[in-house]
């Protein structure tokens, strides 16, 4: 089955993607479709596997490292008080990790709770914007590279 996470994995691989922040040792680190989250992020997994279970041993320490690595940098360059984790491939049944940074600026309740507790008009209404994220994708992209 293809799905969303093989074709921006290809798109990455053929130089398509406008997204990438960087290539790292398990994946793909990519800039989200949203960004009501300034720097939310995704680790796609290259090759793309169904679930971090199908993983070894080393490719599982793998892509937590990688996942985690990206989180150090989001802290570097962002004003983030902290960053969430989410693995879940539910509507998208391949592996990819989420990687969200948190700011003590977001409103109660929305700060203590996941971020898909903001409605969904919110969330969809700061997109992805190359010529506006390309410095922070920059920014995250040479905060990976002092850390790999």
């Amino acid at each position: 089955m293809r799905t969303l996470i093989h074709r921006r994995v290809e798109a990455a691989r053929n130089g398509t993607n406008p997204m990438v922040i960087s290539r790292v040792t398990s994946g793909w680190l990519v800039l989200g479709d949203v960004q009501f989250l300034r720097g939310y992020s995704l680790l796609l997994p290259d090759p793309v596997i169904p679930a971090l279970n199908a993983l070894d041993q080393q490719g599982r320490i793998q892509f937590l490292h990688d996942m985690a690595v990206l989180g150090d940098a989001l802290l570097e360059v962002t004003e983030a008080c902290r960053i969430n984790y989410q693995i879940l491939g539910n509507l998208e049944p391949a592996l990819h990790a989420h990687v969200f940074p948190r700011y003590l600026t977001e409103p109660e309740p929305h700060r203590t709770s996941l971020p898909q507790s903001y409605e969904q008009a919110y969330r969809q209404s700061i997109v992805f914007d190359e010529e506006r994220d390309r410095p922070l994708m920059q920014a995250i992209a040479n905060a990976i590279q002092h850390r790999l």
